[in-house]
């Protein structure tokens, strides 16, 4: 059945965007990636397909901005006064998103990436890094409370409890336990953040 566009109100900018990518994890939800077609999404959206070509000209620009519109801003991350505290609220929440549209997305996604080198290389250059950007925040407060040393906030240290987190999902699938984040929280990320270290008292 065709949607007459013109008995809806019309729509631009950030409304029409909102729409159309709400409406692309709706699709993920039903049908999967394999399954995510603009024809589809643009009936949902109740728009035309000419409005998704024009914002996103393919499928996997597409999904990488629905992922992107689900995710709660990264710059904003949990914040329960301690540093285990906060990754463990960061990772179950990274957790709950990969047991939803955004994990069946990303399924799909590298599954199309791996067999052609020009889609990997669209898939890292269109990556946002919002779990490093959330460490990043973490980090900061962590530092500012005197619990880490600032010398310890290093790139590769802030990716590594989100990177086993994907390993994870990808081999394990979902819903991932919540002993497997406490594991990945106090086996291996608390562990590369050490106190600050003090230096020698005055003499008395």
């Amino acid at each position: 059945m065709t949607v007459d566009h013109r008995t809806h109100p019309r729509r631009r900018g950030e409304a029409l965007d909102t729409a159309i990518l709400e409406a692309a994890l709706d699709e993920l939800a039903e049908v999967g990636y394999a399954g995510l077609t603009m024809e589809r999404v643009a009936e949902r959206a109740r728009t035309g397909k000419a409005s998704i070509y024009r914002r996103w000209p393919t499928r996997m620009e597409l999904t990488l901005d629905a992922v992107r519109h689900a995710m709660p801003d990264p710059t904003s991350p949990p914040d329960t006064g301690s540093l285990r505290g906060d990754l463990l609220a960061l990772l179950r929440e990274s957790a709950a998103l990969m047991d939803g549209p955004p994990g069946e997305a990303l399924r799909g996604l590298l599954g199309d990436a791996l067999a052609d080198q020009q889609r990997m290389r669209e898939l890292r250059r269109r990556s946002h890094g919002s779990g490093v950007t959330a460490m990043t925040e973490i980090a900061r407060r962590a530092v500012a409370r005197a619990e880490i040393d600032p010398a310890d906030v290093t790139p590769i240290r802030l990716e590594a409890g989100h990177s086993m987190l994907r390993q994870h999902f990808l081999f394990n699938g979902t819903p991932i336990d919540d002993d497997v984040i406490v594991a990945i929280v106090d086996e291996v990320v608390v562990p590369l953040f050490r106190p600050p270290a003090r230096g020698p008292s005055s003499a008395g």
